[in-house]
This record gives C-alpha cells, sequence and structure tokens, in this order.
C-alpha cells in the first residue's frame, strides 16, 4: 500500500496575535493502534457541499465605498480569491434589512401595482458596486441568494416595515411579483440569482424591517402565489428555500409546509444559529427529507449577546457550530456581512454585531477579526464539491469533521476549545500518523 502524508496547518493565538504553522509527517503502519484515534472512511459518504459565501447588505457596501482602493483590493482577494478564503456565494436583502443605512423599498406607492417605478437607486449606489468588484476577484459570477426582510409597509397590516406585522391577503400576488421582478432586475443585468427564500426569520417580531408568517401562510404564499409567480415569469430555475430562521424549530416548519403538494417547490430549509446548537434538528430533517437542501443562510457575533472584544471565544463559536452543522447534513454556509465598520454597523436601529473585517472608518484601518482566521481553515480547505466522509473521535475534547474534495484530497479540521494540548493518531485504513493539536487551537489536516 502506497504510504501517503499528512500536512497539518495550526492556528492558535499569543496576546491576540496570530500565530499558524504548517507541518507534515508520513503515514506508516498503524500497527493495531487503539489509542487517540481519529479515524477517517473515505468510503462511508455523506452530503456534498457547495461553498462559502457572505452578505453583501448596504451598511457591507457602504463601508467598503469608504475604504482606500488597495484595502478593497485586499479584502476581497481574502474573500473571494480561490487561493485565500474562496467564497463562492453571496446572500442579498431584497430592500432594506436592519444592516441598511435606513428603510427603502423599490415601489414605494401602493397606487403603484404595476411597478412602473419600480427602481433600485440604493442597491445602485451600495451594493452592486461591491458586488462587481468580488466578480472581478472571483473571476466569475458569484451565485447570489436573495431573501425579503420584509414587503413594503403598504402591503402590511401594521403598515410598518418595522415590528413584524403580517402580508395583507389582498398584497400577496402583488408581492409575488414583486419578488419575481427583483429576481429579474439582476438576471437583466447580468448578475446569477441562484435562489431566494420566502421571509427572513418569520417567526420574529423585530424592531427592524420583518414579516410574521405562520408554517401555514408561508405554505399557501409559496404554494398559490409565489410558484405561480416564478413559472410565469420563466423562473422555474430559481431554488425555493423556507422557514430562513432558527434550528430549534426548523424541523417542525419543515414538516408543516412541505407535503405532496408542495414538495416539488421546496428546494430546501435555510437556517440561522441563534437560538443554540440544535444539530439533531438537521439530522431530523435530513433523514425525513433526504433530497432537500440544508444551507446556513447567516450567522454572527451579536453585541447585544457576545463581548466584541472575546475574541477568541467568538471564533470558537464559528468553529463549532460549523463543525456541527456539516456533520449533521449542510450543504452550504453564508456568514453575515463580508465587512462593517469598527462599531459593527452602520445599522439604523442600533443591532451592533461583529464581522470577520471591520474597517475604522475615522482610522482608514482594516480590522481582521479572529473568526476571519478560524473561517479560513474551513473555506481554505474544502472545495465546492466535496462530500463528507464518515470520522470518529475518541474524546469529546475533540471537535473535527472530515471531506474528500474533488482532487480526491482528504481534509479534517479539528478543534480543541481546551486549554491543554491533545494527541492524535490520524487513521486512514492501516495507516497512521501522530499530530498534536495544541490547546485553543484549530488545525486543518489534508492527506496528500
Amino acid at each position: 500500500m502506497e504510504m501517503k502524508k499528512i500536512r497539518y496547518v495550526s492556528t492558535w493565538y499569543e496576546e491576540n496575535k496570530r500565530c499558524r504553522r504548517e507541518q507534515e509527517t508520513e503515514l506508516v503502519s498503524d500497527g493495531g493502534e487503539e489509542n487517540r484515534l481519529l479515524n477517517l472512511y473515505p468510503s462511508v459518504t455523506y452530503q456534498t457541499f457547495e461553498g462559502f459565501g457572505g452578505a453583501l447588505t448596504e451598511s457591507a457596501g457602504y463601508v467598503y465605498g469608504q475604504m482606500k482602493e488597495e484595502q478593497k483590493k485586499e479584502l476581497l482577494q481574502e474573500y473571494f480569491d480561490a487561493e485565500r478564503m474562496g467564497y463562492r456565494m453571496v446572500r442579498i436583502p431584497i430592500d432594506s434589512c436592519d444592516f441598511s443605512l435606513g428603510h427603502y423599498e423599490a415601489v414605494e406607492s401602493a397606487r403603484d401595482s404595476g411597478f412602473n417605478g419600480f427602481q433600485l437607486e440604493r442597491v445602485e449606489k451600495n451594493i452592486l458596486p461591491l458586488l462587481d468588484d468580488a466578480q472581478k476577484v472571483y473571476g466569475d459570477r458569484l451565485e447570489i441568494m436573495l431573501t425579503p426582510w420584509s414587503p413594503p409597509a403598504y402591503m402590511k397590516s401594521n403598515r410598518d416595515r418595522n415590528n413584524g406585522g403580517e402580508l395583507k391577503p389582498e398584497w400577496k400576488k402583488t408581492w409575488a411579483d414583486y419578488i419575481c421582478r427583483y429576481i429579474r432586475e439582476y438576471r437583466n443585468r447580468g448578475y446569477l440569482v441562484r435562489r431566494i427564500s420566502l421571509q427572513n426569520e418569520p417567526k420574529a417580531v423585530q424592531t427592524w424591517d420583518s414579516c410574521v408568517y405562520t408554517a401555514e401562510q408561508e405554505k399557501e404564499f409559496l404554494r398559490d402565489y409565489l410558484w405561480p409567480a416564478l413559472q410565469g415569469n420563466k423562473l422555474s430555475d430559481i431554488e425555493v428555500f423556507i422557514w430562513d430562521h432558527n434550528k430549534e424549530r426548523a424541523y417542525e416548519r419543515a414538516c408543516e409546509i412541505i407535503d405532496e403538494t408542495t414538495n416539488h417547490m421546496v428546494t430546501g430549509i435555510a437556517f440561522h444559529w441563534y437560538s443554540g446548537d440544535h444539530f439533531d434538528a438537521l439530522s431530523l430533517i435530513r433523514d425525513k427529507f433526504p433530497d432537500k437542501k440544508l444551507i446556513l443562510s447567516e450567522a454572527c457575533i451579536e453585541y447585544c449577546k457576545f463581548a466584541a472584544d472575546d475574541f477568541l471565544k467568538n471564533a470558537q463559536k464559528y468553529a463549532h457550530d460549523m463543525i456541527g452543522n456539516m456533520n449533521h447534513g449542510m450543504n452550504a454556509f453564508y456568514d453575515w456581512n463580508i465587512v462593517l465598520d469598527e462599531k459593527g454597523g452602520p445599522n439604523h436601529v442600533g443591532n451592533f454585531c461583529d464581522a470577520p473585517f471591520l474597517f475604522d472608518i475615522n482610522k482608514k484601518e482594516v480590522l481582521r477579526r479572529n473568526t476571519a482566521d478560524y473561517l479560513w481553515h474551513f473555506t481554505h480547505f474544502i472545495k465546492p464539491g466535496a462530500v463528507r466522509i464518515g470520522s470518529t473521535v475518541y474524546t469529546d475534547e475533540l471537535e473535527a469533521v472530515a471531506f474528500l474534495n474533488p482532487d480526491e484530497q482528504i481534509v479534517a479540521v479539528l478543534l480543541n476549545r481546551t486549554d491543554h494540548e491533545i494527541g492524535v493518531n490520524v487513521r486512514l485504513g492501516e495507516q497512521m500518523a501522530q499530530v498534536e493539536i495544541g490547546p485553543d487551537t484549530i488545525e486543518t489536516v489534508v492527506v496528500v
């Protein structure tokens, strides 16, 4: 049997300064070793992973516009260059969200039912320049997911973009046509809109742009209004995702919406992370609906819940959630804003949060966060089209997930959140290699 090598890259921090080390060792005969094993089983395969991305909000676009040209170039190369983080997807709001400079709508008048005044002035000013520059770095069209936070205020029961409210029955068809018009406007400009979700966080009554749907209302809107509108607008190739909210009720929402009348309409379930791990919820969905995709459509460190300067724990939260979601069936990952200002905004309701990169507008300085370093261990090594493979670990102190890339390389990401070193015997078939993962360290192992 050909003896292979293992290359492993480790990241840790000393006084919050990143330390990174790359090492290589040979796989040797495992000799029947029973202890400290990380087993890898490339013949046992699970879901295919589509790739990574982030959100291009008006806030992100505005902050990007304040940067110097060389800073813009470096930021986008970090995200969208295949040799770095390798993002290939973006999520863009339909009209305003909390991470906007204020409210905006493409059609502002209830009298304009034909959308004669439809305009994307705010999008064109703050989002499309960022999207265009990102695509230049990527070298192709990025796959876009569009999501509404709220219908226009005049379509809602509370006549307000904020504070929840519901879509009024008489506006359901118009709202479906409005979403389709948004897709067509992007496509007419040459952009690749691949998927949508029906509503961001349909259970949440927020002080910012929000709209509430029960499961029955979401199902009815999809079945009777949005799906027919997509077909009528020749948009049948658009992937439709339901829920787009936290994991704790994702299984129930999937069961309540997907039936014999809607099954062919639903590509998958989008979820967020804000209510906790609930990894088993993804397994429940995967078991009941094996043909549906599972995508994490939003994740961020909220300053209302987590300290902005708890750099290491915030980064570890990303890795812990990523590993858990992947091990339970996740097909794609979208982070929230790709860049924000030094306060975690701008945000028109003060709902500040972290991002992998912040930009101090006064000092004109880009701030790389620990989360960017941790995300890199996944995004740089796990390639689009990678298939998750079977793996087992010997201790709950070690978190791990493994993939087989399209080039046949095996990649495993390991996380040690303890204060002591953990020894690992990476075992592949009858071969093994000894590696160490230091305290508070993330490590990527590549079999080459």
